[in-house]
């Protein structure tokens, strides 16, 4: 889908899932391209991952570091990835956030280990 593609390029997406009530819970997150859609990286415990392994209907829009959307929402379906999209989509934080992805990346495998984080791919 054209419109994923396009958020993948955007520095912060908002990324909306929702819990078992149907409440929508919105995160800002940092996002890379990945084939045609976008994919992401985060704590393996972070409540987002419980969400989408309950629901994977997500929502994701263009955002600011705050949250605040910069545009229209677009429906779409996330999944954890495997340990290759983990490597994948880290390689792709480290590239595009530069500096400051290479540091959050090394600091959080010092704190959580090499597999206290996951890959979600959203398509």
């Amino acid at each position: 889908m054209a419109a994923l593609e396009q958020l993948g390029s955007e520095k912060y997406v908002l990324l909306t899932t929702f819990r078992k009530d149907g409440r929508a819970v919105p995160t800002p997150l940092w996002v890379v391209p990945d084939g045609g859609g976008l994919a992401f990286w985060t704590p393996a415990d972070a409540g987002k991952v419980k969400r989408i392994r309950n629901n994977g209907r997500v929502t994701v829009a263009a955002c600011d570091v705050r949250g605040r959307p910069r545009g229209d929402a677009v429906e779409a379906i996330a999944r954890i990835g495997d340990a290759a999209d983990r490597l994948r989509v880290g390689a792709g934080i480290r590239r595009k956030y530069g500096l400051v992805g290479r540091l959050t990346m090394l600091g959080s495998r010092l704190r959580r280990g090499t597999h206290g984080t996951v890959a979600v791919l959203v398509s």
